[in-house]
């Protein structure tokens, strides 16, 4: 049985955990995949060994960080998904919710999902590649999405394993198309999001052909 002592130690490293947190989001908010552990380091006022024994090295990091927004963004994907309006205005809300998120801190995002782009950072400290831990927090992504459709739509016989499909085939498809929006800003977030939920509402299947054109 844990002692109050221990109780107030565990307390006390978690409430160090996230104050060293907050202080790599600020970093990663201003740096991106650029975000380095002596610059965290030195915006929480610690030495990168105190930093490296909360979190063993970057990936370490990474990770606690990928957790804590991904928890976050989970959360208001489910509130989207969970509002009482009609399926269409639903699935609009969840598309609009991701994108906002990417939008409104693009920083973090390209920490999450991309290695650093210039000069040598693609290989950055003890060897990390922030772009190949990035898979793993998309397959969370797709399994909590498939978890949400399987209880919320009936598609009868296999509907766990197409809830599955769909799950990851719609983050897919979010991530892609968000990752080429966020770039490019070829649109507004409302036009990608009518035309995203457009794709999902089965619009493909009733475009005509175009002429001339072999059909599709």
């Amino acid at each position: 049985m844990e002692t109050t002592a221990q109780t107030d130690q565990r307390t006390a490293a978690e409430q160090r955990r996230r104050e060293l947190l907050e202080a790599a989001d600020r970093v990663v908010l201003r740096d991106g995949p650029q975000a380095s552990m002596n610059a965290i380091a030195a915006e929480a006022g610690i030495t990168k060994p105190i930093l490296y024994r909360h979190f063993g090295d970057k990936g370490g990091l990474y990770r606690a960080l990928a957790a804590r927004h991904t928890d976050a963004l989970l959360d208001s994907l489910r509130a989207a998904l969970d509002a009482p309006a009609q399926r269409r205005a639903r699935v609009e809300a969840t598309l609009d919710t991701y994108l906002t998120a990417i939008e409104t801190r693009p920083q973090v995002y390209r920490f999450l999902m991309h290695p650093a782009e210039e000069s040598h950072p693609v290989e950055s400290e003890h060897g990390f590649d922030v772009g190949r831990h990035s898979a793993p927090l998309l397959r969370r992504l797709g399994e909590e999405l498939a978890r949400v459709i399987a209880e919320r739509v009936d598609v009868g016989p296999g509907s766990e394993q197409m809830a599955r499909v769909w799950g990851h085939g719609i983050v897919g498809m979010m991530h892609a198309a968000g990752d080429w929006w966020l770039g490019e800003r070829p649109c507004d977030r409302a036009t990608l999001v009518c035309a995203l939920t457009d794709l999902l509402w089965g619009r493909l299947a009733t475009a005509g052909d175009r002429a001339g054109g072999p059909a599709f």
